[in-house]
């Protein structure tokens, strides 16, 4: 006799609703309580966006991103590695990182398609495909950034070192006076990692071996091999250094030089596409009036 009482109903499914919440809810506070806690003490300090949703960047690092194969976990950490953000998340946390990015870009997605009345399977698919590679992007961005400093502040701390060998320092001293000397930036975080490695008991040549392979760049990868192969055979020091020191302020000219020549060939797009329509529009339009008004 129940079943035709709306009240009844009404209350029915408010203790249903309740019963989900809470069961929801419970839920979540245990996957929530099986999530190591994180020491970050020796880590750098979150971006404020990525602090809001790192809690559930951390939930699935911990349920999938632990869980992925090996070389993919190592590739992963290897683009961490070379764009210098290996103190600030893990691989299994990057991972993590693109599953909740998937999961808020189509959600946004969603969201524009109601307040729009116009659902279409086609843009959720692409807000989620976007949310996916959105972290790999904003990666390949910073490594970018981080080797474009690092080229470009690398003949003047082989001018340091240069300096500091001539001055009768060992390469260990001249580095040491490189760093104390040299100006902000990735490169100087590199060669102190290079100084705490040789305080820490391994030799120069392998710490900077270590720096050619974190770094993956070709201009530091030939500085290496230069001084390993000047230390193994005798050689002189200071005239590889000069030698690298001027070959890559020469390769540094003549890369700014390619950028200005194809600055003319990047702005045609612009130019054809924005800057000319509108020039014409702007000088056109009040002739064509005038024509029609005397016509």
């Amino acid at each position: 006799m129940f079943d035709n009482d709306p009240a009844f109903v009404k209350w029915l499914l408010s203790g249903a609703m309740v019963l989900a919440i809470i069961f929801a809810i419970t839920s979540v506070r245990n996957i929530r309580k099986e999530v190591p806690a994180e020491d970050r003490a020796y880590m750098d300090p979150l971006p404020p966006l990525l602090r809001l949703i790192w809690p559930l960047v951390r939930v699935f690092a911990f349920y999938v991103g632990q869980r992925l194969p090996t070389e993919r976990l190592e590739k992963y950490n290897s683009m961490l590695r070379r764009s210098g953000i290996t103190y600030l998340m893990s691989a299994d946390e990057f991972f993590g990182l693109k599953i909740v990015g998937t999961l808020i870009a189509t959600l946004l997605v969603v969201f524009m398609c109601a307040m729009l009345e116009s659902y279409s399977i086609e843009y959720v698919l692409g807000g989620a495909i976007l949310g996916w590679f959105l972290p790999s992007i904003s990666l390949n961005d910073f490594r970018k950034k981080r080797e474009m400093a690092i080229v470009k502040a690398l003949p003047t701390f082989l001018d340091f070192l240069t300096m500091g060998v001539q001055a009768g320092m060992n390469v260990s001293g001249a580095i040491g006076q490189a760093v104390e000397k040299g100006p902000e930036g990735p490169l100087r975080q590199e060669f102190e990692k290079v100084i705490r490695d040789v305080r820490a008991g391994m030799s120069r040549v392998d710490a900077l071996k270590a720096m050619a392979e974190r770094l993956e760049i070709r201009e530091i990868t030939t500085f290496v091999t230069a001084i390993a192969q000047a230390e193994k055979t005798g050689a002189s020091l200071t005239e590889a250094l000069r030698i690298q020191a001027d070959q890559r302020r020469v390769e540094r000219f003549q890369r700014a030089e390619k950028l200005a020549m194809e600055a003319p060939v990047k702005l045609i797009f612009p130019l054809v596409v924005f800057i000319f329509p509108m020039t014409f529009i702007i000088l056109g339009f009040p002739i064509a009036m005038k024509f029609m008004y005397e016509l």
